[in-house]
């Protein structure tokens, strides 16, 4: 990794293929924020978040972290309601109290009970039995968030409205992919994932699209 270096825009430190830093770019995206993009490699060399110079921007060496307003954020969460509060426009989260419940309670379903237990660093300790592993875990999660769904949903997770848990469900749905799990069983799933991958925001942020995305991964243009 080169040496980071501070700019007047906010500094994205992500993964192409990480959902947690897809989130953060889709909240970006639909703000309308433009930023710089330092790749941190999950991979190369053993995993670029591991280097002592990624510790020094996230002592949990994972991505994202984004480097905005004079301090550096981690936590994809925490980065899209800093953004929510400092750049409203348009709003992630609902007015009624209630709405907005909702859209906690969806995000940290997926974002604790679902993501963390497929992601890299767990697979890696897994062994052989980690498509299996993954597969139980997501299964599992979207069970339940099927039947959450059904209480909630619009057009999108929470009413018609756009919002943090629909930052949360696309890349899990592509991590369900990548899985080869079954999304039959969850028809509401499915039909807000592809409502959402018709907007621009989700569009341009793809894993497929992205500056480090390798070339055998890049989405095929006309």
């Amino acid at each position: 990794m080169c040496e980071m270096e501070s700019t007047n825009k906010p500094l994205l430190f992500g993964y192409f293929r990480s959902s947690c830093s897809w989130r953060v770019r889709i909240a970006l995206a639909l703000k309308d924020i433009e930023y710089d993009l330092h790749p941190v490699s999950l991979i190369k060399n053993g995993g670029e978040q591991y280097s002592e110079e990624y510790k020094r921007v996230n002592p949990m060496q994972q991505v994202p972290a984004l480097r905005i307003d004079g301090f550096t954020l981690n936590q994809s969460l925490a980065i899209i309601e800093y953004l929510d509060e400092t750049r409203p426009n348009p709003p992630l989260f609902p007015k009624d109290p209630k709405r907005r419940a909702q859209v906690r309670m969806i995000s940290d379903h997926i974002t604790a009970g679902i993501q963390p237990l497929q992601n890299l660093y767990v697979l890696e300790k897994i062994g052989d039995t980690k498509l299996e592993w993954a597969q139980h875990f997501i299964i599992r999660g979207f069970q339940a968030l099927e039947k959450m769904l059904q209480d909630s949903a619009g057009q999108y997770c929470v009413g018609d409205q756009v919002t943090m848990a629909d930052l949360c469900l696309v890349p899990q749905v592509a991590n369900a992919d990548r899985f080869k799990v079954d999304m039959a069983p969850y028809p509401t799933i499915t039909q807000i994932n592809q409502s959402l991958l018709k907007l621009d925001a989700f569009l341009v942020t793809h894993p497929s699209r992205q500056p480090d995305t390798p070339p055998e991964l890049r989405a095929k243009t006309p």
